[in-house]
């Protein structure tokens, strides 16, 4: 993994703002503990020659999207197109419930303007604003509508997401062309070492017979702009997993349904768990047009949270222990399960062996040993 360096021991001072090419510490694999994208890190083992190291411990994180993986985002955006691929309802529900229960700011965004007419775009603006979104309509192609996502960008680290096809590529490789990086910017240093990380982003075309954008981008990257910000530029996927969403959680992920329970107050549901099936004295009414998709979610999560409960049970121990160590640091370190590890008693041992000979002996040969054991 690639990591910037924000602080350095006395003397090193030179190499902030560089970058080190680092391996993950074996203990952390074994207590599971993931290295994301956009991670704080504790390096050791510096080789400040070769900009080699080792990571040795994960900070806390501010955030964490889990499709795709990337920790502390400060922003994300959901970049659909209006046209080759066309944006499908029930996707774009899943990717907005999905940014909606991460709890980051995000922004939707509709790219290939240049594909639709003007009514196409007033259809799609209506549309989402009946859903509780205001989108952005620009084309990457055409450098029209760009202005408004580079004021986002200043300072912050913002994921790019969506179906494949749609332009996160380009979008990333558009705004960051033509930056002028002065001596003062905190990437300046990154362009002197030559890193990899400046090259544009490949492209891929849509394909022909499905109207689906190929697969070019395969792995997460971490991509430093101008003004001290980054981008993630992400493989496309059309099926958020939505592990993160719960099925009292999934009406909060719905604008719908808080607007209704809005409008309602003081009134609220008459039970407290009410998922807005329509049960007694539910305030929530199923006239809104994304309500089979918000049924469709909750059936979903219904089954999966069934399964985790028959699988693991209401109580499950984490994969990981802290033991207390020199002047109170706590250590973390991977816990064993249980009999996995544990050393065969010689009493088990030795019952074993007898259960062998016992399966081998027919009746006869057990009787004869019996009687030899007697007389000695």
């Amino acid at each position: 993994m690639r990591v910037i360096v924000g602080s350095a021991p006395p003397g090193r001072e030179q190499h902030l703002g560089g970058d080190l090419l680092c391996v993950v510490r074996a203990l952390l694999k074994k207590i599971r503990r993931r290295v994301l994208v956009g991670d704080r890190v504790l390096v050791g083992a510096v080789d400040w020659a070769d900009r080699r190291g080792m990571i040795e411990d994960v900070f806390e994180r501010r955030t964490e999207v889990a499709d795709p993986p990337v920790a502390n985002v400060d922003r994300l955006i959901l970049l659909f197109s209006l046209d080759q691929p066309q944006p499908e309802p029930a996707t774009l529900t899943r990717f907005l419930v999905d940014a909606e229960s991460t709890g980051i700011p995000f922004v939707l965004v509709f790219n290939k303007v240049e594909l639709v007419d003007d009514q196409t775009i007033a259809y799609w603006r209506d549309r989402m604003k009946s859903w509780g979104y205001d989108p952005l309509f620009l084309s990457v192609d055409q450098k029209s509508g760009l202005s408004a996502l580079e004021e986002m960008l200043e300072g912050q680290t913002t994921v790019i997401v969506g179906p494949s096809g749609v332009g996160k590529s380009s979008l990333i490789n558009a705004l960051r062309r033509n930056q002028n990086i002065s001596e003062e910017d905190p990437i300046h240093k990154l362009v002197e070492q030559n890193s990899k990380w400046f090259g544009e982003q490949r492209v891929g075309t849509v394909s022909k017979k499905s109207g689906k954008g190929k697969h070019t981008t395969r792995h997460v990257s971490l991509l430093p702009i101008a003004g001290g910000g980054f981008l993630a530029d992400t493989p496309g996927f059309n099926q958020p997993s939505l592990t993160k969403v719960t099925k009292k959680g999934l009406a909060e992920t719905f604008p719908e349904i808080r607007k209704m329970l809005a409008e309602n107050e003081p009134s609220k549901c008459l039970f407290n768990n009410c998922v807005h099936l329509g049960e007694r004295g539910c305030v929530v009414k199923g006239d809104w047009e994304r309500y089979p998709y918000y049924l469709q979610l909750l059936d979903e999560i219904k089954i999966r949270e069934s399964f985790q409960l028959r699988t693991f049970g209401t109580k499950r121990e984490g994969d990981v222990r802290y033991k207390t160590g020199v002047m109170g640091v706590k250590q973390a370190e991977p816990r064993l399960e249980l009999k996995k590890h544990r050393r065969v008693s010689r009493k088990k041992i030795n019952q074993s062996i007898l259960d062998d000979i016992d399966d081998d002996l027919d009746e006869d040969d057990w009787f004869d040993v019996k009687q030899r054991s007697r007389k000695r």
